[in-house]
């Protein structure tokens, strides 16, 4: 049976928008993606403001390596991590530290001229280039065995309602920056239909329901199960967001504008809510590549709920010798790794649809920053840290490069999904190609 009879089946059926990604994927209707060929996902998650290198990077290199404080709630997945330090943002150009280091982070290339003004810098414009998610994307896009319904999903959590270098980091093209979704009201939207308002998440899950219903003579038992493990979710989803809505969320009804700014206490209900639904987004392949960004460059939060009141760019300031503001910073980049943790558990947990294992082991989730230190402004030694089976690379290990720039990282994440590319971003820091060492 065809591919495009098989969706016909599907339709013919009356089956919703909402349910159509994950029955495409069942085994016993046929239609899931050839066995012989794994899926591969790519994450990037975005923390800003730097790290503190004495409680971040491991002591030693190799497979006997240990996880230093800011990276301790990973260590259940340590056999599953790697580390990469002394790969390096080099690209120089207009702009400041902070706006090249996250409009330059995931494109490789220098930033228009433009007439937004950095710290002490030139100021600048848009990225020249695209990055290397959405790369990603128009590769597996254009092939009909890796199309997804939207190819890549953009998340966000605490995302200033404004645009500028300094709180984008995916490229569609050159100057063409793309807005993360930090409402999971409208991500839900856009990943379960035409969502209008609370109510009407009540209606798609009784489509879910209806859906199940039609096709169930048609399925597996394992399959029948899949599919009311999915209504499951969409009913605890539903009563979440209903719950977030009315008790902690700024807005009483789901907030429809993009961009809008949710209330900064309510950082680690949105975080855990959009984490829900990226790994549920990915489940049922409704996309292989997707990034999750944290606030932005220069990102104010203040983290009242583990103590920390001052604002993150702030501390980030401080002096090396100010203890008080380094075991703050510690703590707001503990938390971080915490929701990373969180990230991959979930994955971890998720069998892998019509597949082995799970959605980690065909999943990778790169965390990442836009500087290496936030007091210096350096985009030396940018934070890397590198878990799940996606890619293929070989985990369990700590790895030193020397000063190699971030483009040679990119080049080996498209090759590792099969996209042969041999420069990417400015061609001048691709060097030889791929780094070496990570299979």
């Amino acid at each position: 049976m065809s591919r495009l009879t098989r969706r016909e089946f599907v339709r013919n059926l009356g089956i919703s928008s909402a349910a159509l990604p994950l029955l495409m994927n069942l085994p016993s209707l046929g239609m899931a993606a050839s066995p012989d060929r794994r899926k591969q996902r790519m994450i990037v998650m975005f923390s800003p403001n730097g790290i503190i290198p004495d409680a971040y990077w491991p002591d030693k290199v190799g497979e006997d390596f240990a996880l230093k404080e800011i990276m301790a709630p990973l260590e259940p997945y340590k056999s599953k991590t790697l580390v990469m330090k002394g790969v390096c943002d080099r690209v120089r150009g207009d702009g400041d530290s902070h706006m090249r280091g996250m409009s330059c982070l995931l494109t490789g290339i220098e930033l228009f001229p433009g007439n937004i003004q950095g710290g002490s810098h030139t100021p600048a414009g848009w990225s020249r280039g695209l990055s290397i998610d959405q790369e990603l994307k128009e590769y597996l896009q254009a092939q009909e065995a890796t199309r997804t319904r939207f190819g890549s999903l953009e998340f966000g959590v605490n995302v200033p309602d404004r645009a500028d270098p300094w709180t984008r980091m995916v490229y569609a093209g050159p100057n063409n920056p793309v807005a993360p979704i930090d409402d999971p009201y409208r991500m839900f939207q856009k990943l379960y239909g035409q969502v209008k308002d609370r109510e009407s998440l009540q209606s798609v899950l009784d489509k879910v329901r209806i859906d199940l219903k039609r096709v169930e003579r048609y399925v597996s038992s394992e399959d029948k199960q899949r599919l009311e493990e999915h209504a499951t979710f969409v009913r605890q989803m539903e009563q979440e967001l209903k719950s977030a809505g009315e008790e902690k969320l700024a807005l009483e009804a789901p907030i429809q504008e993009p961009g809008v700014q949710l209330k900064n206490d309510n950082m680690p209900t949105i975080s855990k809510m959009q984490m829900d639904l990226l790994v549920n987004s990915l489940a049922n392949d409704a996309a292989r590549v997707a990034t999750l960004q944290y606030t932005n460059s220069v990102g104010q939060a203040r983290m009242n709920w583990i103590g920390v009141d001052d604002t993150h760019h702030e501390l980030s300031h401080k002096p090396d010798n100010d203890e008080d503001a380094k075991q703050k910073l510690i703590k707001i980049n503990v938390w971080f790794c915490e929701q990373l943790a969180y990230l991959v558990k979930k994955l971890d947990e998720t069998p892998e649809p019509g597949g082995d294992g799970t959605l980690l082991d065909n999943t990778t989730v790169i965390w990442t920053n836009e500087l290496g230190k936030g007091n210096s402004h350096t985009l030396d030694d940018v934070p890397l840290v590198l878990v799940g089976g996606g890619l293929g690379f070989r985990m369990g290990r700590s790895l030193q490069f020397d000063r190699q720039p971030h483009n040679r990282l990119w080049i080996s994440c498209a090759q590792a999904m099969g996209h042969q590319v041999e420069t990417f971003g400015n061609p001048d820091f691709c060097g030889d190609g791929a780094l070496p060492d990570l299979t």
